[in-house]
């Protein structure tokens, strides 16, 4: 791709913005599920079902999209994306069924794919001063901050609030509105490379750090699946209350400490935060596996803060890795390589779980879960430390 004019704080902003909200909006279901399983009448597993078309959809998008960006320009790819964004949140709003609930995931997930490699490949082109690791800490506290915000939106709403299954979806396609001008208004680009769909494609100087760092954000994001979809129930259960503001507020909690974690460890080595986030991650998940065997909220609570931290460094620590070692001329293109291992993460592993909790009980199911996931943190802390010490 030529070379990218000089950023401004506006238009760094506005990208900003968009990622947040568009990641808002796919999280916005998060507390209602519950409640869409007693209208339409299905099981914990379709929940996790409804995770993997989502999943399903975004990672090829990503292959495809990624490239597409930078070989005809982000606005191009990111003003489509946030329509097919505000077509799921619609489609969620005038469900009448579990088929338009799968529609919704679909079109979510397509948006999503789309954007993600492009949107974040835009912050590092329109970051003022070029700083790499600024537009890399922007990036993740957006990101991380809109699956945040979604979940706390629609359960307060939906507790509080009249129509809970509606409103928090016309609310989110209210707040795509001004992604939508900001995306419009991007400065267009001339395409300099050929375009073509790839299969995750990482050039040789890159794929020692990516397939750590990839690895580091693939279980950072597979516990940010598990209270996606699982720890609202969860919560229910240890809590006996169905309150949905309490229910989205756990995923909330996690993921703001999640951002609260990244903004105290700007500047940090990448390497340093990939490890000390595995091993909070490794502890938050065992503590979230005892909590259920002995039944506390508060321990869960303890859980979710320090889980969430390590998540929020062991993702930071991924992306700053990968985006200071991407080649410019196909940086989207490896983004959008490494957000198909993170969105695996979100979607693909819930799924087990789900399968898991027909046989067993959802609480024995997540404790399970917990522990394996905590012994991959640990062996992938380890990898990276030999890395460190041989570098």
């Amino acid at each position: 791709m030529a070379a990218q004019p000089a950023g401004s704080r506006g238009r760094f902003w506005a990208i900003a913005y968009t990622l947040l909200f568009l990641l808002t909006g796919t999280n916005v279901p998060t507390p209602l599920y519950r409640g869409f399983q007693e209208k339409f009448g299905f099981s914990p597993l379709m929940v996790t079902l409804i995770f993997a078309v989502y999943v399903a959809a975004l990672v090829p998008s990503l292959l495809i999209f990624g490239p597409l960006s930078d070989a005809i320009g982000r606005r191009k790819v990111l003003v489509p994306a946030v329509v097919v964004a505000a077509l799921g949140s619609l489609a969620f709003a005038l469900a009448t069924n579990v088929t338009w609930l799968f529609g919704a995931r679909l079109l979510q997930g397509l948006a999503v794919g789309a954007a993600s490699g492009a949107l974040t490949a835009a912050l590092n082109e329109a970051e003022p001063t070029g700083n790499r690791r600024r537009a890399a800490l922007v990036s993740t506290v957006a990101s991380v901050g809109g699956l945040g915000t979604g979940p706390l939106l629609a359960g307060v709403l939906a507790q509080y609030a009249p129509a809970p299954y509606e409103l928090p979806f016309l609310v989110e396609i209210t707040l795509l509105v001004p992604a939508f001008l900001a995306m419009a208004l991007l400065p267009t680009t001339l395409p300099t490379v050929k375009w073509r769909p790839r299969r995750p494609s990482i050039p040789p100087s890159v794929r020692g750090v990516f397939g750590t760092s990839g690895t580091a954000s693939f279980l950072a994001f597979t516990v940010v699946g598990l209270f996606l979809a699982l720890v609202p129930a969860y919560v229910t259960k240890l809590s006996g209350s169905h309150n949905l503001a309490l229910a989205g507020g756990a995923v909330t909690l996690m993921l703001a400490c999640s951002c609260l974690a990244q903004l105290a460890a700007y500047g940090g080595k990448a390497r340093t935060l990939q490890i000390t986030g595995l091993a909070l991650l490794a502890v938050g998940l065992v503590l979230l596996a005892v909590a259920g065997g002995i039944s506390s909220l508060a321990l869960l609570l303890v859980a979710t803060v320090i889980g969430g931290a390590g998540q929020g460094m062991a993702f930071l620590g991924s992306i700053t890795e990968v985006n200071r070692t991407a080649p410019p001329g196909r940086h989207a293109d490896v983004i959008s390589s490494f957000y198909v291992v993170v969105y695996l993460g979100v979607g693909v592993p819930v799924i087990g779980v789900g399968f898991l909790a027909r046989v067993i009980s959802l609480l024995e199911a997540v404790q399970w879960f917990s522990a394996v996931v905590a012994v991959l943190c640990l062996i992938d802390l380890i990898a990276l430390s030999r890395r460190a010490g041989t570098s």
